[in-house]
């Protein structure tokens, strides 16, 4: 396949997850035509087509007759995975993913330390419990800690920046499992996020923002 044949592939493939994200379609929801997304990337419907049947082959999407492109009960997470493989094959591609995410997670924080509630302080204890409950029983608290960073966002109460974070840590999320793979990294992670919690809970911005730098370079691998 030329290059500009996998520009325009991956072009196809950003529109699908725009779409996915911006309308939350799920497993079983249709997706565009093959028109209307030729229409929206200005490329051929061929191109298109052999983007969904690529799609198709690894099982994360099916053709009815005369019905339209739906995605798969059994691969709506799978898709997530594929496409963000997509994006972050490159190492400048990561490194500005966890930078802009680094930017916008310490804003968002800044400003939970400010307008957090005791109901998103409660959820943040909770997740913390459930970490280390779930690594008990030999499971990496992937959910938990994805969920953790996430409540600290909605904290700020700026709806626009949550999207944002989001979209990014949407695609994150694969390296995520790697990351608390490493040995020591699962109970490091979690101490890590107590002592972010501790930092919020006494409204000490400065203290959180050093506990949060030090938990996202951590976090990287």
């Amino acid at each position: 396949m030329s290059s500009q044949q996998d520009k325009v592939y991956i072009e196809i493939i950003r529109e699908l997850n725009h779409i996915i994200q911006e309308d939350e379609l799920t497993n079983g929801d249709k997706l565009p035509s093959e028109r209307e997304l030729s229409e929206r990337l200005n490329v051929g419907r061929s191109s298109v087509r052999e983007a969904l049947r690529s799609l198709e082959l690894l099982d994360l999407i099916e053709t009815r007759r005369g019905e339209g492109t739906f995605i798969k009960s059994i691969g709506g997470h799978r898709l997530v995975e594929v496409l963000a493989s997509f994006f972050l094959r490159e190492k400048k591609a990561r490194n500005d993913l966890a930078e802009t995410r680094k930017i916008v997670e310490i804003e968002g924080l800044r400003l939970a330390c400010e307008r957090i509630d005791q109901t998103k302080l409660d959820k943040l204890a909770f997740l913390i419990v459930q970490s280390k409950i779930s690594w008990e029983n030999g499971e990496f608290p992937v959910e938990e800690d994805y969920l953790f960073h996430k409540t600290i966002v909605e904290a700020c109460h700026n709806r626009l920046l949550l999207n944002i974070w989001i979209s990014l840590v949407e695609y994150s999320k694969v390296a995520l499992r790697e990351s608390l793979s490493r040995e020591g990294r699962p109970e490091q992670s979690i101490l890590e996020h107590e002592q972010i919690y501790a930092a919020i809970k006494n409204r000490d911005e400065k203290q959180a923002i050093i506990a949060l730098k030090t938990h996202l370079e951590n976090s990287r691998f």
